[in-house]
């Protein structure tokens, strides 16, 4: 199962997009009209709003005003907080059996999480993937008005109250540009389902990596590497729970301004070896998948001493699932000293612009020279060695 959330300002197309995904196969489940279903009339729900915002948000037959109690919550963060404490357990409560239901009638489901406060809830790490729809502020405030009837008032104060749109930019691997046709969307949409979704959910299934070159690529610096690491280091730390002592982005896209193969590098360490290997076996809920066979590092305090036996120390490996961004994540044990060596390298670079100028060089020119990964990262370890003994 592939579970994605779907976000989205008010009026910016997320609904357009949910019904799109739904058309391609998705099994969506609608936030809202969960939220709908736990304060229907005669539901706990309705009478804990009631006791708590008074008859008035109650129309003539019974039934929840929305209209009425969003002119009050809306206008008042307050007040909007004190209904979010009834409704979001109720909601949570619901949405988790229909995801069960979805998975059980169908393992192989691409579960869409419709829910609009996605950002606000900060739930990224509950999901293998998060697409956000954006439109422009004019654009969501003509859709409120003009297609949905608001009064100009209530659609600001509507918008206003929701995550802004750097904030929907931090939280979302896939970004959907909803400012123009329902065509438009779904267009987007169904490149996505075939490029993306569909091998994401089957690598996941199946407990096979995605497809990755077997050469050295070197890009520019992205600042995007640094808030795809945060999100990726959040869906790990959850998924390890307390297992993980720590989580950490690391490598050269952890490094601002250095250029570096397209992967998110990522340590996790564990009490022990055992814990190591358990850890990344379930790290499948972050969109990772174990590698098996055996795994070890040559940390730099270990090269030249010793047999083999002490100069490589074992740890578990994790990749990613998802065709659409790469991801190493090395799982070791606290003993391990390369999980020491790895933050220091890191920091080094990060603290020295001389060293992170000639560590770029000597990329590019590796990258040149080499056709294949392992005697790439071989001709670094001299490099980092060197960068190593200083910091010390």
């Amino acid at each position: 199962m592939l579970f994605v959330g779907l976000t989205g300002g008010v009026g910016a197309g997320k609904s357009t997009a949910a019904a799109a995904l739904r058309d391609l196969g998705a099994v969506v489940v609608d936030a809202d009209a969960i939220a709908r279903e736990v304060v229907a009339p005669g539901t706990p729900g309705l009478a804990a709003v009631v006791a708590e915002f008074g008859e008035g948000v109650l129309g003539a037959d019974g039934a929840l005003d929305r209209p009425a109690l969003g002119r009050v919550v809306f206008a008042d963060p307050q007040r909007r907080r004190a209904l979010e404490a009834i409704t979001h357990p109720l909601v949570l409560e619901r949405t988790e059996a229909l995801v069960a239901a979805a998975v059980a009638a169908d393992p192989t489901a691409v579960v869409v999480h419709d829910i609009p406060l996605l950002v606000e809830l900060r739930r990224t790490d509950w999901y293998h993937l998060v697409l956000a729809v954006m439109a422009d502020e004019g654009v969501r405030l003509r859709r409120l008005v003009e297609g949905r009837g608001m009064a100009d008032d209530d659609a600001r104060a509507r918008v206003a109250a929701q995550a802004d749109d750097d904030a929907r930019r931090t939280a979302s691997d896939v970004l959907l540009d909803g400012s123009g046709s329902p065509e438009d969307l779904a267009d987007q949409l169904r490149g996505l389902w075939v490029e993306r979704l569909s091998p994401f959910e089957e690598h996941l299934r199946t407990g096979v990596r995605a497809p990755r070159p077997d050469h050295p690529v070197l890009v520019p610096a992205d600042p995007a590497w640094a808030v795809a690491g945060e999100r990726l280091v959040a869906r790990v730390a959850r998924a390890a729970g307390g297992r993980a002592l720590d989580v950490q982005h690391t490598g050269s896209t952890a490094v601002p301004g250095l250029l570096a193969k397209d992967c998110i590098d990522l340590q996790v360490v564990c009490a022990d070896l055992a814990t190591a290997r358990e850890v990344a076996a379930d790290l499948r809920s972050a969109g990772l998948v174990a590698e098996a066979g055996e795994w070890w590092d040559e940390p730099t305090s270990r090269r030249g001493q010793g047999g083999e036996a002490y100069r490589r120390v074992p740890k578990a490996f994790a990749a990613n699932a998802d065709p659409g961004r790469l991801v190493n994540c090395h799982v070791r044990d606290a003993a391990n000293p390369e999980a020491r060596e790895v933050l220091a390298f890191r920091d080094a670079l990060r603290a020295d612009p001389h060293a992170r100028e000639a560590y770029a060089l000597l990329k590019r020119g590796l990258a040149l020279k080499h056709r294949d990964i392992d005697s790439y990262a071989a001709g670094k370890t001299e490099f980092i060695a060197e960068v190593l003994s200083r910091a010390s």
